[in-house]
């Protein structure tokens, strides 16, 4: 290549890059003052109401126990 190519394509690099430069900025509005509103959240109060006494008393049926259906005590049930 020629120095007379290599000038040219720096040229029009530098050309195009500032045409680019520019025509972004008329597209996608530069640097304007961008401001909206927004919905403020309010805090979570670590304050919970009491628990349902429907549901949470000292009759209810606990989950995590185990529960035995009849009397089988058979350490192999299926006779393996």
């Amino acid at each position: 290549m020629k120095q007379k190519d290599i000038a040219l394509i720096i040229a029009v690099a530098g050309i195009s890059t500032i045409l680019a430069f520019f025509l972004g900025n008329t597209l996608f509005g530069g640097t304007k003052n961008r401001q909206t509103k927004i919905n403020v959240v309010d805090s979570i109060s670590s304050n919970f109401p009491t628990a349902d006494t429907r549901y949470f008393n000292s009759k209810a049926i606990n989950p995590t126990q185990s529960v035995q259906i009849g009397t089988n005590n058979n350490p192999k049930p299926f006779n393996q």
